[in-house]
């Protein structure tokens, strides 16, 4: 696929030293590990944060619950707005922003300062994400070295993911709960240090204003389908998260109709080039990129269930056994960037997919009652399937969109990130809910005192470890075979479910994206 600068940018990256292109993409990467730990290592501070700060159960959730609210909210806002004033000045506002916010935060006195310090880290992380993989678009413009690039990038993902629960745990045992957000300092400041001198500054050479009234409709859009996806996985389909869903789908379609009607005027640019999604190896590499997530955080959602719910495992403990698969992503996606030299790239991503598929194959058809190492081989599968379609389906999105609009076509990828990560918990985590509801059967014998434990036990699998843990040997030995196999059993159908998913994803990518070229 051969892609142009604009006659703007393109001699200030046609004439770097070659060294100066790759000490810039390692300072990009700062960024981009501080997002992918920030995203898991949380998870591991929250009881310590509820204890310190007496926090509610209201209060944890919107802990949790409010940074990525904010920050698909305001995706596909930064990134347009970074294409227009420039990706690397957006990339610093935010990368300053976020490690003093994240200082700040780390010292919350109360749980509603932890609250706010979360949102405004949603706001500034929104300009770190689309800025590194638009600023990489531009300083690697050769299709192999750019898609080299991205493998690093995608790599540096999939790293941060995994060293975010081992590292969280770490600094949570042995320092305290702040240390998890103070760490971002340290990460951030090689990168305003060191990127001014190194890190070219990219623009579009013919922005358009800036339009506010389609910055706050997209924001009105993703938040609350974001809220009410999120939603759907812990209460099911109720009055809040439907309500949440179609406010969100009314302002996406009024959304749309402005981005229409202002490509259509000359006045205004819209926020968002919706030809874009025109482009079949676009739109196609969008929805490889939302189904690879969607399955990899689908498994994610169960396995972690069952290695401390049915294994016994402690949360650190379970995140060390997952990180040989999600090393695995890592040389993945390394590993298809000289591939795509003898085969097409539509063929790599339909063969990652399989392979996501043969993950969930051994899941939906295998016995799980063995010990976690099934589990774990089945995870490895998915991970080599994820690592290599999202590396290759990134470099397409990129490739796809103009240089001008890579910050707006980097958002949009970003944007599949979340909403790929969201549905695969909603939509398989609901499923899974449902089946262990239905099938569950617990021994009679039950002492009558605690209702509402045999109640939270009916509800979900951590409900009926809490039952069994204050129960007598025999009958807890019981409530915890009736709760595994009930649990087994949405795995199952949850499985089969994305196993028919990446399989269908797989045929999309082959036929849609057969036409590609092979890298030269």
């Amino acid at each position: 696929m051969k892609t142009l600068l604009p006659n703007a940018e393109r001699p200030a990256t046609r004439s770097r030293a070659p060294w100066r292109d790759w000490l810039a993409l390692s300072l990009l990467m700062f960024p981009v590990l501080l997002v992918a730990v920030d995203n898991t290592a949380l998870t591991f501070a929250l009881p310590a944060i509820a204890r310190d700060l007496n926090a509610t159960g209201v209060q944890m959730l919107w802990m949790v619950d409010v940074y990525p609210l904010v920050l698909a909210g305001l995706l596909v806002a930064m990134g347009s707005i970074g294409d227009r004033i420039g990706r690397r000045r957006l990339l610093f506002t935010g990368a300053a922003g976020f490690a003093a916010v994240s200082a700040a935060t780390a010292f919350a006195p109360g749980p509603e300062w932890l609250v706010a310090g979360r949102a405004a880290l949603g706001f500034f992380g929104a300009m770190l994400m689309p800025s590194t993989l638009s600023l990489i678009r531009n300083i690697f413009p050769e299709p192999n070295r750019r898609r080299l690039a991205v493998a690093i990038w995608a790599a540096g993902f999939s790293g941060g993911a995994a060293l975010g629960p081992v590292l969280g745990g770490w600094l949570v045992e042995h320092l305290w709960w702040g240390a998890v957000l103070l760490m971002a300092v340290p990460i951030i400041v090689p990168l305003l240090l060191l990127g001014p001198s190194f890190i070219p500054e990219s623009r579009d050479p013919n922005p358009g204003p800036v339009d506010l009234p389609s910055i706050a409709l997209s924001m009105l859009a993703m938040a609350p389908a974001v809220y009410g996806i999120k939603m759907l996985a812990v209460e099911g389909a109720g009055p809040v998260p439907l309500a949440a869903l179609g406010a969100g789908l009314v302002m996406g379609y009024a959304f749309v109709r402005r981005q229409r009607r202002l490509a259509a005027g000359a006045t205004t640019a819209p926020l968002l080039d919706l030809g874009l999604f025109g482009n079949p190896v676009f739109s196609t590499a969008i929805t490889a990129n939302v189904l690879a997530l969607f399955s990899y955080n689908g498994f994610i959602l169960f396995l972690a269930q069952h290695l401390q719910l049915l294994e016994g495992q402690t949360p650190s403990e379970s995140g060390l056994a997952m990180v040989p698969a999600l090393a695995a992503t890592v040389a993945a996606g390394l590993l298809v960037v000289p591939l795509v030299r003898k085969v097409r790239p539509g063929f790599v991503v339909a063969g990652g997919l399989l392979f996501s598929a043969a993950g969930y194959a051994l899941v939906a058809f295998g016995d799980h009652s063995s010990g976690p190492a099934m589990l774990l081989a089945a995870l490895l599968v998915l991970c080599l399937g994820v690592g290599a379609a999202e590396t290759i389906s990134n470099d397409l999105i990129l490739g796809a969109a103009p240089a001008a609009k890579s910050g707006a076509a980097s958002a949009i990828s970003e944007t599949g990130y979340e909403v790929g990560s969201l549905l695969g918990t909603a939509v398989l985590g609901s499923i899974l809910t449902a089946s262990y509801q239905r099938n569950l059967v617990l021994p009679a014998g039950l002492p009558q005192a605690d209702p509402a434990a045999a109640g939270q036990a009916r509800e979900t699998l951590a409900g009926a470890a809490e039952l069994a843990a204050t129960l007598p040997g025999p009958l807890a030995d019981a409530v915890m075979t009736a709760a595994r196999a009930a649990f087994d059993s949405g795995v199952h159908i949850t499985a089969a479910i994305a196993l028919v998913l990446m399989a269908g994803a797989a045929v999309l990518a082959a036929v849609v994206l057969r036409r590609v070229p092979r890298a030269h």
